[in-house]
């Protein structure tokens, strides 16, 4: 059985300071999670960047989401 564990999330244009916490399983799950609670400005695609950061080691990641599909792939 996979942990859950907390992350900060934001949109990248945003910054950190503007970072919400998520408890997911994955860095996937949580960049999903965010985009439907807060809802960042999307692209003309229908995609957001987000920044997900685990709390505990600091480890961060980028991804690029789909607001329709919740599909995700790291940033360019």
């Amino acid at each position: 059985m996979i942990e859950t564990r907390t992350f900060r999330v934001h949109a990248l244009h945003d910054g950190c300071d503007h970072a919400h916490g998520v408890d997911a399983e994955t860095f996937e799950e949580a960049a999903v999670a965010f985009m439907e609670a807060w809802h960042p400005e999307v692209d003309s695609y229908g995609q957001a960047s987000v920044v997900v950061r685990d709390v505990e080691t600091g480890v961060e990641h980028c991804f690029r989401v789909d607001f329709e599909s919740g599909e995700t792939a790291p940033c360019q």
